[in-house]
This record gives structure tokens, sequence and C-alpha cells, in this order.
């Protein structure tokens, strides 16, 4: 919480993203693309009424955001998987780019990248829904420069005044935008609070499904790493580019809105195109081999979007995000011989094919004979493959963004790691069922799951609107 003049002012100066001052001096990251930097610019510019030369305008605001837009080479539906380019950059993050404006969000059938900085945020007690909507609009023009490459605003880090703070942190300066995507959703209580006080007049638009997920078994749920009114998804080539991207939103949020906790990931543990492997967990396994594909529109159709006829109206083309930290008992499993590994997971350890043979995506058998010829199946009746696998969930399948993360040691000297788990689905019992279906799994003796969490996804914003538009009809 701010409590200072000095901490309010970076806000302030963010919301004079069309000021004079920005005129001269727009400062974008290095490799954003002068096309994008000069018709950003340009357009905020002459959006900038002369009667108030230091308030930010929606007119200015709706021109930055087209602009922003038109800086793109191509666009796509949703951001759904279509780039500027590909190529690594000298820093280590790459020059890709997706398109933050579409029907879709992007960042969930978007070719997972290296790494993720998730926030999840509380909205003050104080902030009005006139407050709430200027925030959601504030972070949707900072999230369409943010990956582009851009500064928060056009005078960015270091062309604004010397005797104010810098509308942008600075620590991507230099960085190219590194494939950055942001999500945005809405927690539970953000329709209502723990008392059932409508606090935005949008109880009555909650969807039925948007229900805090009950405690499974062998759950050590810590309240600290769970919950929370708003969630913010950056995922980026470059982790830099990602906490950059927390760090600012954050900051604009001064005031209206506390962090409650976060989350630093890296290794993606799943793959959502054909042209991606799977990558492994810290288990040394992969998982998530029949993981939904961005190339798979019809599935994501069936299985991660939200159709219109679901309800209600706002979220058609939204999703549902559940996550799920889940710590790794690290010690414990490097003592586990790999015969004793491999048919926990019921894949093998080297080309990931499930024991039933074949390679990495030959479909298990389920009812192929264990070696020994006996009444036992290869693949453990028990074992994460089978209890997970859609055959075995009446077809249900997640679209999963995982990441690795290890945070130091524990009290006990034990390695602090595991998994950030994310989940988009069309309907949250997919997720609900599939957890009920691993109560019985032989790795539950080696995880626990430590933090949760359920947000509505809103669907993609419009060029010159806002994510959450749909709800809030501003």
């Amino acid at each position: 919480m701010p409590n200072t003049e000095s901490e309010r002012e970076p806000d302030d100066a963010a919301i004079e993203a069309t000021s004079d001052d920005d005129a001269g001096a727009p400062s974008p990251r290095a490799d954003a693309g002068p096309a994008a930097r000069t018709a950003d610019d340009a357009e905020l510019d002459g959006g900038e009424p002369a009667a108030h030369p230091h308030r930010f305008t929606r007119r200015g605001l709706f021109g930055a955001l087209a602009a922003g837009a038109a800086g793109l080479a191509v666009g796509g539906a949703g951001g759904a998987a279509v780039a500027t380019g590909v190529a690594s950059s000298a820093g280590g993050g790459t020059t890709t780019t997706y398109p933050f404006f579409g029907a879709h969000q992007a960042g969930i059938v978007t070719p997972a990248q290296d790494r993720l900085h998730f926030a999840s945020f509380d909205v003050s007690p104080e902030t009005t829904r006139d407050e709430l909507v200027d925030l959601l609009t504030k972070w949707s023009y900072a999230a369409s420069r943010m990956t582009q490459g851009l500064d928060v605003s056009a005078s960015g880090a270091v062309g604004g005044s010397p005797f104010a703070p810098p509308d942008d942190t600075g620590e991507a300066l230099g960085l190219p935008p590194s494939g950055l995507t942001i999500t945005f959703g809405f927690g539970p209580s953000l329709f209502t609070d723990d008392s059932g006080t409508d606090r935005f007049g949008i109880a009555a638009q909650k969807p039925p499904l948007l229900e805090p997920l009950p405690r499974f078994s062998g759950d050590a749920i810590e309240a600290a790493r769970s919950g929370g009114d708003l969630c913010v998804q950056a995922c980026a080539d470059d982790p830099q580019v990602a906490v950059h991207a927390i760090r600012n939103l954050t900051r604009l949020g001064f005031g209206r809105i506390v962090l409650r906790w976060s989350q630093l990931g890296f290794g993606r543990t799943s793959s959502t195109s054909t042209t991606q492997q799977t990558p492994r967990n810290l288990f040394g396994f992969k998982d998530g081999t029949a993981n939904i594909k961005a190339e798979e529109a019809g599935v994501a159709d069936e299985q991660v979007w939200v159709q219109a006829a679901d309800g209600p109206a706002w979220m058609a083309g939204g999703s549902y995000l559940a996550a799920r930290r889940i710590r790794m008992l690290i010690e414990s499993w490097d003592r586990v011989s790999l015969g004793e590994q491999q048919n926990i997971f019921g894949r093998n350890k080297g080309e990931g094919a499930p024991l039933s043979g074949g390679t990495e995506f030959t479909e298990p058998n389920f009812t192929a004979p264990g070696a020994e010829g006996g009444d036992e199946p290869v693949i453990d009746m028990k074992a994460h493959v089978r209890l997970a696998h859609p055959d075995n969930n009446a077809g249900s399948r997640m679209l999963r963004r995982g990441y690795n993360y290890v945070e130091g040691n524990d009290d006990l000297g034990r390695l602090d790691a595991g998994l950030f788990f994310l989940a988009y689905v069309r309907d949250p019992d997919q997720f609900i069922a599939v957890q009920h279906a691993l109560a019985t799994d032989l790795l539950n003796e080696y995880i626990r799951h430590v933090g949760t969490g359920i947000w509505a996804i809103p669907p993609g914003a419009a060029e010159g609107g806002y994510v959450g538009q749909t709800l809030f009809g501003v």
C-alpha cells in the first residue's frame, strides 16, 4: 500500500501518458521495431486535447491502443499463436510478439514461453467501480504496449520530466519483446466479498461455475498462496521481461489494489503447440504429452473456450483458470529407483513413451499385460498417466501451462521446489473431476498441493477496448 506522495506519483505519471512531455521523447525498448514505435507515438501525440494537456483521455488511450495493434505485423483471433518474429536476440530473449487484441486473450493457446511471473491481487475496499474500470483500462493499454516491446507509456523510462518518477521502471530497456503475453482474470471474490457484499455491482453477472475450488485429498493449502480478486499471468522468453510486466502493472494499481501473492516460474512443463517438444518437470519426466495444442482449434472450442450458450454472455470467448502450487518432495523422490519412478508415472523416463510401448506420442494401452504375463497391466492401476488420461475422465481435457519453480530451501534444508500448475478449461468441473480421479495417484506420496485459486478469464479485448469490458459494459 502506498504511504507517501512519492509512491503515488508514478501512477499519476502513467495516467499522463498522452501529455505534451511524451510528444518529443518516446522511449521504446530496443528491438521493438521502428514502425511500431513511430505509429504508436504519433497517435499518442495526436490524441491529447489542448484544454487538458496533462490528463489521460479515452480518446488518447484508444488511439494509442489502435496504434499499438497497428504496430503488429500480423494479427489473429485472440492471440492464437501468431508471432511477428522468432529469432533469438543477442540479449537472450526473442523478437517474437503476440497480438494483445483479439477474440481470446493471449497467453492461453499461445505457444508456452520459457518463463512466468504470475500475480494475484486484492482490490482495496476503498476502490470504487469506476476506479476498477479505470485500472483495467490502464492495464490493457500498458499490456498492449509492453507486449510489443514498448515501455508502459510513450514517455516511458527516460522520456519524461526529470523532476518526476518515470512512467516505466526501465529494467526492460534494451530487451526485445521476448514473446510476452499478459493474461487477466477475475476471482470469485471480485463479484461478492466474504460477507456477500456486491462491491462493484457485478454480483448478478457472476458465472455460476466460478466457485472456489473444493478441498482435495492430500491438500496442504496455505491461504497466503491462494485466491485473489484479480490475477495477471505474464509469460515471456526472458524472465526480466515477465517481471517488468508484473512490476509495472502493480505500480499502475498503487492505492487501488494490493499484491496478495506471486509466483515465478521457469522451464515450462507443458507444450501448447505441435512445434514444441514436451519438456520435463523437476522429477525428470515428460508429463502432459496429450496437452491441448493451439493447432487443435476444434478441441480448444470444445474444451477451453466458453461458448455463447454456456453463459453468462460476457464470458463468451473466455475461459476458466485453475492454478495449483504443487510442492515436490525432491529429496524423497531422488531416493526412488528408476523402475519405481517409471511405474509411478506409467511412462519410461528416457523417451517418455507409455510403459505399454511405442514412442512418446503412442496412445497408452491400459489393458496391456505386464512383462511377466500376469493379471496386472503393465501400466499400474494407480499410475499417473492412467488416472489423468482423458479416456479415464469421460474425455475431459485441459490446456496446461505449468512451470517449474525453485525458491531456495526450507528450514529443514530441503529444496523448496515444485510445479506451478495452470489449467485453462471451458468448465471448472473438467479440472475438479480429474483432480478427484488423482486421489489415488501413486505420485501423491511425493507431492503436496500448497496453493490454489480459480479465476474467470474474460474474452480478449477488441481494438480500442479493454479486458473486462464485456462485464462492466463501459
